[in-house]
């Protein structure tokens, strides 16, 4: 019996796991191509990790060895939509895994969220990590106050980034662009905004405790912000809200030192109007307070109290959506693929055979990695049960009349070894700095460095 042919588009995460769990099945043999636009692989550690956390770009080991599979290929600088069709790959091959993520960042709706000096998340991540989309970014650090509006993990990472010592960041693989813009930075007041209250926090307690070991930063809690302690009710919370009350009163009771910068996380608070003339100047915040619903859920409600705070940078980590792509149904609300059970479904409901779904374009921004590792095994559990039960139409094509297709329509294409050589591109840059790697932030620049390294 032939192999079964999957493609996977997308190669973050979700993607590599998905490979993975597909490559090391023993009673079928499978092969699979994994798409990215994007001449380098694995998404959001690259490009969405924070460049002080280089424990957690740890699994691209993982997926590098999934990579060396000799079931596996890699056609990166190839864009699904533009450079091939979904329903090309449809025909080209028995199945099609969805794992595009959720790169789109939301905004506050709110007067003035389009003034230049807001940014989503999604561009400030992507602006110092060197995204080649977003490395062009206009950020202006020349303002003595930030605004963090969200109380997530992307929301901690951004606030920590604006003041932490850019001489620790220069060790990292941070984007040179934003190094330089940050050595320049006149930023000395980080203010993080959580709607809700501090137990309902999205942030993880590792991230919050990070922010209380920062040199030369006071970390600002108001003791009033922070649910008092009470034993018996602490323990009946779930254990992330438990431990992130108990670095936030740790932090609470903490007297400011006098340090030159500080970020101040401040809850039940809500940005409802940003002012200025030709850019950000005013954010206004209204205080809130939690109220129960008749059906027992919690709920912040406006008292009536807003204050208008200078600021010269806003950033919303209010969420990420998916992106469309022509052919595949989306569910313009969630910013996701229409999906059920993995499978990806048309808009009345019905699945779309051979099409699959996995990742943050599956369920929405939520999760950390390892989430997205079990999403992927449901994925492909999902994908090998139709297959098992002749759900799928097998391609009559094969796997070298693709690449053949494939190189003809992107004479820049890279494949993994290609990456390899723009993997150790960057590291040789940096050895002399003694940093992990320079990132090369435009698409040009890798294709350069792959194809030298291909001749080489």
């Amino acid at each position: 019996m032939k192999p079964l042919r999957v493609a996977i588009v997308g190669s973050g995460p979700s993607g590599f796991f998905a490979a993975g769990n597909l490559l090391e099945q023993d009673d079928i043999e499978v092969t699979v191509d994994v798409y990215d636009r994007l001449p380098t692989p694995f998404g959001l550690v690259r490009y969405g990790v924070a460049p002080d956390h280089p424990a957690i770009k740890s699994v691209t080991k993982i997926f590098d060895r999934t990579a060396q599979h000799e079931n596996f290929r890699y056609f990166g600088n190839v864009e699904v939509a533009t450079d091939v069709t979904a329903a090309e790959l449809a025909q080209w091959y028995d199945a099609v895994i969805y794992a595009i993520g959720a790169s789109g960042g939301r905004r506050l709706e709110v007067d003035g969220a389009w003034l230049p000096g807001n940014h989503p998340s999604s561009d400030f991540v992507g602006w110092y990590n060197g995204h080649p989309d977003r490395c062009d970014l206009d950020v202006d650090l020349g303002v003595d106050r930030a605004v963090v509006i969200g109380n997530g993990n992307v929301a901690l990472d951004a606030a920590r980034i604006l003041v932490t010592d850019v001489e620790k960041l220069a060790g990292t693989d941070m984007a040179d662009h934003a190094l330089e813009a940050l050595r320049r930075s006149a930023v000395r007041e980080v203010v993080v905004l959580g709607r809700r209250g501090a137990e309902h926090a999205a942030f993880t307690p590792s991230e919050v405790a990070e922010l209380g070991k920062l040199p030369g930063v006071d970390v600002i809690v108001d003791p009033a912000d922070v649910p008092v302690e009470d034993k018996e009710r602490d323990k009946a919370r779930p254990p992330v809200e438990r431990n992130n009350l108990k670095q936030l009163r740790k932090l609470a009771a903490q007297e400011p030192t006098g340090a030159d910068r500080r970020i101040v996380l401040k809850f039940l608070r809500s940005v409802v109007g940003i002012g200025g003339g030709d850019r950000v100047g005013t954010v206004s915040v209204a205080t809130n307070e939690l109220v129960e619903g008749p059906d027992g859920t919690v709920e912040a409600q406006p008292t009536g109290t807003i204050a208008e705070h200078a600021a010269g940078l806003v950033i919303h980590a209010v969420g990420y959506h998916g992106t469309p792509i022509p052919g595949i149904p989306f569910d313009t609300e969630r910013g996701v693929f229409r999906n059920a059970d993995s499978r990806i479904v048309g808009y009345d409901g019905a699945p779309l055979p051979g099409h699959y779904v996995v990742g943050w374009i599956k369920r929405g921004p939520s999760g950390v990695i390892p989430t997205n590792r079990d999403c992927a095994r449901d994925t492909v559990s999902v994908l090998l049960a139709d297959a098992a039960a002749g759900k799928l139409e097998r391609s009559d094509f094969d796997g070298a009349r693709v690449e053949a297709i494939i190189a003809e329509r992107v004479p820049n294409l890279v494949e993994y070894d290609g990456w390899v050589a723009i993997d150790a591109h960057e590291t040789a840059l940096a050895e002399p700095l003694e940093r992990p790697r320079v990132k090369l932030t435009s698409v040009d620049a890798m294709v350069d460095a792959a194809q030298g390294g291909a001749t080489a």
